[in-house]
């Protein structure tokens, strides 16, 4: 098997490299905010998010105790064939669920699935672990409730960076609880080393994020912050999304490469010119790559109706 990185990209996407290529040379790189004042001033002038039509249901849900925020796209005229956890990104410390409204939409409208997407709390107010707490309650309340609310048992899970982080740690969390119900995974461009020890890793140890996040973990290789540590084993099938020119390309190789060596079947896909968070972008490739993940996500359906939730 070659494993060059021109070997892992689709011949199919080349012609679509000098579209991206156009849109980039226009667009200023961009960086994360360097302190908390910086946080501060980028969310106060971030615009609000665009609306979807019709709008998501917003409820609170409750798991264990536990309490959290969702944001609900249901297909419109037709039942749900699956439900789609959706973890949006912002480095932890910015975005929001209703950010993602308009791509939750489209992908319950092309999927015929619920997309249900939870609204964690951000660093640094609340550092680890309130976002994956969150993302967990959200996780346990639809294998409890998936069925009954949705009228489905197929349930997949996602995350756009550090949303595909969160994902991550929730299908370790649910699988070391012995749950079963998750039928697969898009991870797209997810930050796998929090401590910044990896050669991927120390290529972003000066973000704040990573500061941000942490708090005061005494040791950021936990497993549960730093997933590239964790044991990977016993998890569904993973979709990895991810840009030749993303700084987090090789965060990203490793996961593959740690997943698919702990007997997890794992499809990685390299996007040719595209930057972290290109799938955000309007480009003719961020369009190739959601077409990837919906097919995708379409392939990977449950065995059986009577799947086991819980091994």
């Amino acid at each position: 098997m070659e494993l060059g990185l021109t070997d892992l990209i689709d011949p199919r996407l080349l012609p679509l490299v000098d579209a991206s290529r156009a849109f980039y040379a226009k667009r200023v790189a961009g960086r994360g905010p360097s302190g908390w004042e910086e946080l501060r001033a980028v969310r106060a002038d971030a615009p609000a998010p665009a609306p979807s039509q019709p709008p998501a249901v917003e409820e609170v849900v409750v798991s264990d105790g536990r309490r959290v925020p969702l944001r609900i796209h249901a297909p419109v005229g037709r039942a749900a064939t699956g439900v789609y956890l959706e973890i949006h990104g912002g480095g932890f410390y910015m975005g929001s669920a209703a950010g993602s409204d308009v791509r939750n939409r489209r992908l319950a409208d092309a999927l015929g699935v619920a997309v249900v997407s939870v609204d964690y709390r951000l660093a640094p107010e609340h550092p680890w672990p309130a976002a994956p707490d969150d993302c967990e309650t959200a996780a346990l309340w639809l294998v409890e409730h998936a069925e009954d609310r949705f009228g489905t048992a197929r349930f997949s899970i996602g995350g756009f960076s550090a949303g595909a982080t969160l994902a991550t740690t929730t299908l370790l969390r649910l699988r070391d609880q012995g749950i079963s119900a998750l039928d697969s995974a898009v991870l797209q461009f997810g930050t796998y080393d929090l401590s910044a020890q990896t050669p991927a890793g120390r290529l972003i140890a000066d973000e704040y994020f990573l500061d941000a996040y942490a708090g005061a973990a005494s040791d950021r290789t936990h497993p549960d912050l730093s997933p590239i540590y964790a044991d990977l084993t016993g998890l569904p099938p993973v979709l990895i999304v991810v840009g030749d020119a993303d700084i987090l390309l090789q965060d990203n190789l490793a996961m593959a490469a740690r997943l698919s060596a702990s007997g997890v079947d794992v499809d990685l896909r390299i996007y040719p010119n595209s930057p972290h968070g290109f799938t955000g972008h309007p480009t003719p490739m961020a369009r190739a790559a959601h077409d990837d993940m919906q097919r995708w996500l379409n392939g990977h359906p449950r065995p059986s109706a009577g799947g086991s939730r819980h091994e």
